[in-house]
């Protein structure tokens, strides 16, 4: 009997091991299951290069609008510059004026210990005198065109104090954009780079072949035609920068680098022409030109007029294309630029 109680309690252990491990991998492979149900596809090729386009886009968009607010910024911080100097004159010639009132309001009111009269004589605010006009006039009788001279004086020193006013505060908010810009093109970068990321070398292969990296593309060819036009020193410049990194916002020499609308503004002004300097701005303002017309030294643009190339001849454009690729010359029908192409300009 003890026998067969053992021999019933070994089975019945042996029982609830196997339903309790039935059980655990039963378990297993629902969620194994839930997990492969779960999962998010794998994004094609195509599918990451449309995202990366949408970012160079992007990108491109906001470069220019860099440039733009850089080249603002410089040209209110010039005007600053000419606008106290303008102010430093100015304040010179109100002093000297008001001096000259001040002698004469003091001969004509010896005695008068009048406090308007040392108000309106002693201040350095050109506004303050202005709003008292009348008692000018009135305090220096019948010799009032010195008067009158000193009232044109302080109207131009309080014109020139606004502008001075505006225009620093202008400089203000032209830092803030630029600033905010800098911040977004970070982030654009930012999130290229981790779409990148997840990926194996070949996938990052396959997918430059369909953006603005595709078709490698040569940094080392020379430039040996003719400079005997501006268009051909234009060319020469480019050929001769083939290799430099691309910097957003800059404009040379090679150890600085360039970025896309940098580069050919530099070439042309090596030739002795001057052009805008972002993209937007260089295709509203030069004469248009066809693809099938392409002579050297025509700019090319792509992407919404966000990117532009330099044409050498031979079907070939020289670029500088986006951050982390150097300047470098390549077909015209090159994936990207075929199918992103918008039309052509020539200084």
């Amino acid at each position: 009997m003890l026998g067969t109680r053992l021999a019933i309690t070994f089975r019945g252990k042996r029982r609830v091991a196997v339903i309790g491990a039935a059980v655990v991998i039963a378990a297993g492979l629902a969620t194994a299951v839930a997990q492969v149900a779960g999962a998010q596809p794998q994004p094609s090729i195509s599918d990451v290069q449309a995202k990366i386009n949408a970012l160079t886009g992007q990108f491109d968009k906001a470069n220019q609008q860099y440039d733009q607010v850089a080249q603002q910024l410089t040209a209110a911080k010039t005007r600053l510059k000419q606008v106290n100097k303008q102010m430093a004159r100015d304040e010179a010639r109100f002093e000297a004026s008001r001096k000259l009132v001040v002698q004469i309001a003091a001969s004509t009111y010896e005695d008068s210990g009048s406090t308007s009269l040392a108000g309106l004589l002693t201040t350095n605010d050109p506004t303050k005198v202005l709003t008292q006009a009348s008692l000018l006039l009135q305090l220096t009788g019948t010799r009032n065109l010195q008067a009158k001279a000193f009232l044109a004086d302080a109207t131009q020193l309080a014109s020139v104090q606004q502008e001075q006013q505006r225009t620093e505060a202008g400089i203000v908010q032209l830092a803030a954009k630029r600033s905010h810009t800098k911040n977004h093109i970070a982030k654009l970068l930012s999130d290229q780079k981790s779409i990148l990321s997840t990926l194996t070398a070949q996938q990052v292969t396959q997918v430059q072949q369909g953006t603005v990296t595709s078709g490698g593309g040569n940094t080392h060819a020379h430039y040996n035609g003719p400079t005997a036009t501006q268009a051909e020193k234009a060319v020469a410049f480019v050929f001769a920068q083939l290799g430099c990194p691309y910097s957003y916002g800059a404009t040379g020499p090679c150890s600085v680098g360039f970025d896309c609308s940098g580069l050919v503004m530099s070439a042309w002004a090596a030739a002795g022409i001057s052009i805008p300097r972002d993209t937007y701005s260089q295709y509203a303002a030069l004469p248009h030109v066809s693809l099938s017309a392409l002579q050297p030294g025509d700019l090319v643009y792509y992407n919404g007029i966000g990117h532009v190339a330099m044409y050498v001849g031979g079907g070939m454009i020289i670029d500088a294309p986006t951050e982390g690729q150097p300047v470098r010359e390549l077909s015209m029908n090159t994936a990207w630029y075929s199918s992103t192409v918008d039309g052509a300009a020539r200084p």
